[in-house]
């Protein structure tokens, strides 16, 4: 009779044990999903609209073009 009781207590932890690691497991796995559609979420504030990346592109454009008539000027001096 002992030896059934002792088998029964080991055969409880250990379910319990393992019931309690996979709901650790399942919680750590929603919490990160939770996380993962914040960061997505974040992420899609920071996109530009083709607007600002025009407006930003003829900046750079515009810069480049100053520079290349500096250059032209620069040049033509000598």
């Amino acid at each position: 009779m002992a030896t059934a009781t002792l088998w029964t207590v080991c055969l409880t932890a250990g379910l319990g044990l393992v019931s309690w690691i996979l709901r650790t497991a399942w919680h750590e796995l929603h919490r990160q999903n939770i996380l993962l559609n914040r960061t997505r979420e974040e992420l899609a504030k920071e996109y530009t609209t083709k607007a600002e990346s025009r407006a930003d592109m003829s900046r750079v454009i515009d810069r480049l073009e100053a520079l290349d008539a500096k250059l032209d000027r620069i040049i033509e001096r000598k």
